[in-house]
């Protein structure tokens, strides 16, 4: 894997966004957001959803989900959604219950086991994982914005000094 290239791909991706310079720039903010929130399987429909409300870029919400939601990202995110969780709420997930769940679906079981041991984490360990991602989440997304309205009106205004000198 080359996080080199990987890096610029991504950043082509993004310098190849045509809009509006807000809508791209809180399209990748919603996208930032949901990404670090511990909402895996939900992060495609929740910024298809929450980009269609705002009426902002869907795509650049889906490239930034993807840069902030992925293999090398999973652990501190969900690590540190639990510390932040486990102090603003009056709920404790530890890891000794997380072990005991990811010992029972380690032993490959049937579909009705492992939703009955995810289930017996109970609704408090998705309380704690919610409050805690998204108190993680809104200062990334915050500066996500910050970061590509910047990035964006700068692509706009380079596209338009080569058009203007490609029409002379």
């Amino acid at each position: 894997m080359n996080l080199k290239r990987i890096s610029r791909y991504y950043y082509c991706k993004f310098l190849r966004l045509k809009g509006d310079p807000q809508s791209l720039a809180w399209g990748t903010a919603i996208g930032t957001f949901l990404g670090i929130t511990p909402t895996i399987p939900f992060h495609t429909v929740s910024v298809l959803v929450v980009t269609f409300l705002t009426r902002t870029s869907t795509i650049a919400g889906f490239l930034a989900t993807l840069v902030v939601c992925n293999p090398i990202t999973y652990i501190p995110q969900y690590y540190f959604s639990t510390i932040i969780g486990n102090c603003l709420t009056p709920y404790e997930l530890n890891w000794a219950h997380i072990k005991d769940v990811l010992d029972i679906l380690l032993t490959k079981p049937g579909f009705t086991e492992s939703i009955g041991a995810l289930s017996s984490l109970g609704y408090e360990a998705a309380i704690v994982l919610l409050v805690g991602g998204s108190i993680l989440a809104l200062p990334f997304a915050i500066a996500s914005y910050c970061f590509s309205l910047r990035f964006f009106i700068k692509i706009r205004e380079k596209r338009r000094k080569k058009h203007i000198l490609r029409n002379e």
